[in-house]
């Protein structure tokens, strides 16, 4: 799977904390894989949105992916819409979203983690992770770093149970004291749920998700 995305994103891998990391930067989220023996069932809660610079640019992107092991997905998506719905080799689902898209201008290539959510836990993640809302409509909500860069949204509710278990998540690092900031996000309305060997705290987020606190 790292290596899927490594090519499709033009990426290195980094071996990390047991798994790969495809680092990000100020303004594009890093992806990290590991191991899991959890197969995947139902449709995931998070997908990434690919954007395209033009209609070429966009027909690259779906023959690379084709080519490295995705398969086209059919998910209800009407003909007259231009954006492509695959499934990478695990099946997880993704798009390469058209190019002219207005919401996503100027977000790189990685545009857009999209999920189904509540508008409670897209204030939540504005508030834990300080991005401002930049789309807060029909309970529909999306955040993005002050920088600029990949946007994080949530198309309200109804909000489909976890029928794929724990098997996608956040990995929060912080730079400050480890309790502290677990605290902060309790605050916030975060739940507790356990502690790792390694340090790291596991906490859920307002519509379930697990989500990892770490030193950083």
């Amino acid at each position: 799977m790292a290596s899927f995305w490594s090519d499709v994103l033009g990426r290195a891998v980094v071996d990390d904390l047991g798994g790969w990391l495809l680092p990000g930067d100020d303004t594009q989220l890093g992806l990290r894989f590991v191991a899991s023996c959890e197969e995947k069932v139902g449709r995931n809660r998070i997908h990434l949105h690919l954007t395209s610079d033009s209609a070429a640019h966009q027909r690259r992107t779906v023959a690379t992916a084709l080519g490295l092991g995705a398969h086209p997905l059919d998910v209800g998506q009407l003909p007259e819409e231009e954006h492509v719905v695959l499934a990478d080799p695990e099946g997880n689902e993704f798009c390469v979203i058209e190019p002219g898209n207005a919401f996503l201008a100027g977000c790189g290539l990685l545009g857009e983690l999209a999920g189904e959510g509540t508008r409670d836990v897209g204030l939540f993640w504005s508030e834990a992770l300080g991005w401002p809302l930049v789309w807060d409509q029909d309970e529909e909500t999306a955040i993005q770093s002050p920088r600029g860069g990949t946007k994080v949204a949530w198309g309200g509710p109804p909000v489909a149970p976890l029928t794929t278990g724990r098997r996608q998540r956040y990995d929060l690092a912080t730079d400050g004291d480890l309790v502290r900031e677990v605290d902060r996000l309790v605050s916030l309305g975060a739940a507790r749920i356990r502690s790792g060997p390694d340090g790291t705290v596991v906490l859920t987020d307002p519509d379930d998700n697990e989500f990892d606190v770490r030193a950083g």
